[in-house]
């Protein structure tokens, strides 16, 4: 893999590699567990790669891929009660390019993926644990899905390296992909005082360029101070008491009907 892209082909991948193929446009990226036998667990929304309730669905159904109205007869259908899934390769790529989740990259390598999702300063564990993770999961679940911050990448990830990030005992982490489309407008907001400084337009570019960097660093799961490592019979016998929770955001009037 290179520095401009984590694409490889499907003869190199071993059970436990963290998977992912970009949707249409490059708005998201879908992310899950390679566990050998052409299988691939991932996290989902009720079956559905992604979805807010809200009217940001728009954007993000109308950019996946769109799905056969036959089921696939080696893809194992959503269980009613959580939303791990497991899916032949196919299905999981759905048409899309493979790419492999990069783990303990130095910094330089780090920033230089501009766009977050790709790669993390977090040590993988052996890919025998990834996969006993993932197979669990798959037949307890990940508490329910929040795009910002219980998603498909969050439950890969947790699955490598078995660190959550925890507030207050309430909330799972962020992933990468969700600080990138956050720290972007976060980024020009902050840089926007520069305006009284300077009114040289690459200075503020600039200036937002490095405290997107800054987000995207500081808030790496290999970075944050408030994470832990938790087994992953601990986290599903927590969240089965409420321990652990993501409470998944009401679903609004103007949210968009998904399709299967």
């Amino acid at each position: 893999m290179g520095l401009l892209s984590n694409r490889i082909d499907r003869s190199s991948l071993k059970p436990g590699d963290h998977i992912y193929s970009w949707r249409t446009a490059y708005i998201y990226a879908h992310h899950g567990i390679y566990v050998g036998d052409d299988r691939v667990i991932h996290f989902t929304r009720r079956g559905q790669e992604v979805g807010t309730g809200t009217v940001l669905d728009l954007v993000l159904v109308s950019s996946g891929p769109s799905r056969a109205h036959t089921h696939c007869p080696t893809c194992v259908p959503p269980n009613e009660g959580h939303g791990v899934v497991s899916s032949c390769l196919n299905c999981f790529l759905a048409g899309g390019v493979l790419y492999r989740f990069e783990y303990s990259v130095n910094a330089a390598h780090f920033l230089a993926k501009a766009r977050g999702g790709t790669c993390t300063l977090a040590v993988s564990d052996p890919n025998e644990i990834t996969v006993h993770r993932a197979n669990h999961l798959l037949r307890n679940g990940f508490g329910c899905y929040d795009v910002f911050k219980n998603n498909c990448e969050d439950f890969a990830i947790y699955c490598k390296t078995g660190l959550l990030v925890l507030e207050g005992r309430m909330t799972m982490g962020q992933s990468g992909q969700a600080v990138s489309i956050i720290g972007g407008p976060i980024a020009a907001v902050l840089s926007t005082p520069m305006r009284l400084v300077t009114t040289n337009i690459y200075g503020m570019a600039a200036t937002a360029v490095s405290v997107y960097c800054a987000s995207r660093y500081a808030t790496d799961i290999g970075m944050r101070a408030d994470v832990a490592k938790v087994e992953v019979e601990d986290l599903t016998r927590r969240l089965s008491v409420g321990l652990f929770q993501v409470i998944e955001p009401p679903v609004a009037a103007v949210a968009l009907p998904t399709t299967s």
